[in-house]
């Protein structure tokens, strides 16, 4: 695959002296398709789908049906109905956390690398159900331990509910053996919710093969619009949930003292919808749908090693997670002791037009009980990133590194 070929397709990276973007596990660019789908929705048909029936709302209708016809394709759904649209994984997380019914002592296990979407959620239903949040430890270098996974199913035993888990991490890019873990949880009678944001965007990740019970994952990491997301659920788990945002379009019909739920995925999209982020998500799923996702993980394996290579043996710097980059996909995060990590990250961008990410990545936990108070700074690489930058960052971060210190 042509990834420099690729690049041309992306207006930010078509302009002169374009910056070198290594910020994609926050949020990636947008593709000429994707900011023309939202141009022609404003400025051709700016309607109301699925309620008013005259041109511009059938276009849109039949438009928002295409995107998620596109969703249900590229995560092989058995149906349509089964694809919700949010406004970020976050949203996703707590459409599932708040829409189960919980018992007091459920036992749900998350791991302790999770993004704060997929820990406070559940510290908000501890508080306020009194359900019984535990963490399972990673080994030392952040891989995934099995053994104290399977002891913390059994020690859960039939109070076990829910495990809900990242399948790849924003900390450090590392991965979870997914269909092992989900054979322990259905063995134990337990279900299965993956924050899906940073795996959907870089690699194949099919619902129906993985076996699990959710999935939720943010549009804006995968060239799509911001404030766009998704849930994908079992349609008998969506039928059976409660929705957090009741209202308009959740209803087939009220009375003054009753309601009759939608069908799913209605029933979850309350309220007149972003339409325009629907559309340009079915634009981004198409794009996206024509490139070989296997051939964007390895290349972005390859710029996470020259970047490994670049700095790892640099005074004061320690990468988060195992130091194969084959373990971290395209996520390089950096301990940097008491070097000013923001200051730094500055300093790229003004001196390089290099842009990365600096603080605790909306991971908190995981860095407050290791004592990293200043975080660290990630550089995320993705599709349209080239093996120069990746080198430009490296030099760049070394030189920052040797001043600072």
């Amino acid at each position: 695959m042509d990834f420099r070929k690729l690049r041309e397709d992306f207006p930010t990276l078509r302009a002169e002296n374009a910056p070198a973007y290594l910020d994609n596990a926050c949020v990636t660019l947008k593709p000429d398709s994707v900011v023309n789908s939202i141009h022609e929705y404003y400025t051709k048909n700016p309607g109301c789908g699925g309620r008013s029936v005259h041109r511009y709302g059938t276009r849109v209708a039949q438009a928002v049906s295409r995107s998620r016809s596109h969703l249900q394709h590229f995560l092989n759904a058995e149906s349509a109905k089964e694809v919700i649209f949010t406004r970020n994984a976050t949203h996703s997380l707590n459409q599932v956390a708040h829409g189960l019914s919980w018992g007091k002592g459920d036992i749900v296990l998350t791991t302790d690398r999770e993004h704060n979407s997929n820990l406070v959620p559940w510290l908000q239903l501890e508080q306020e159900q009194g359900i019984d949040h535990r963490v399972v430890t990673s080994h030392a270098d952040n891989t995934f331990d099995m053994e104290a996974f399977e002891k913390s199913c059994a020690d859960a035993g039939s109070k076990l509910k829910l495990v809900s888990m990242s399948h790849v991490g924003n900390l450090d890019g590392v991965k979870i053996p997914l269909k092992e873990i989900t054979k322990v949880v259905h063995d134990h009678g337990a279900l299965i919710c993956v924050d899906g944001a940073q795996s959907t965007p870089h690699m194949k990740v099919d619902v129906q093969d993985l076996d699990i019970d959710f999935l939720a994952f943010s549009i804006h990491k995968m060239c799509g619009p911001s404030g766009m997301g998704g849930l994908w659920g079992r349609y008998d788990l969506l039928d059976g949930l409660r929705t957090i945002q009741s209202g308009g379009q959740t209803v087939e019909t009220t009375t003054y003292d009753s309601i009759k739920w939608a069908s799913p995925p209605a029933r979850f999209e309350g309220g007149l919808g972003n339409f325009s982020g629907m559309i340009a998500t079915g634009a981004a799923i198409e794009y996206l749908s024509d490139i070989d996702l296997d051939e964007v993980l390895e290349h972005e394996t390859r710029l996470n090693q020259i970047m490994t290579d670049g700095i790892k043996d640099l005074p004061n710097v320690e990468i988060i997670g195992p130091l194969d980059a084959r373990k971290r996909g395209g996520i390089c995060s950096i301990l940097m002791g008491e070097l000013p990590v923001h200051d730094i990250a500055l300093l790229l961008d003004e001196a390089a037009g290099v842009m990365v990410r600096s603080g605790q990545h909306c991971v908190h936990s995981w860095f407050n009980s290791r004592g990293h108070q200043h975080g660290s700074l990630r550089a995320s690489s993705y599709l349209y990133n080239t093996e120069d930058e990746a080198r430009l960052f490296a030099e760049t971060f070394t030189e920052a590194v040797n001043a600072f210190s």
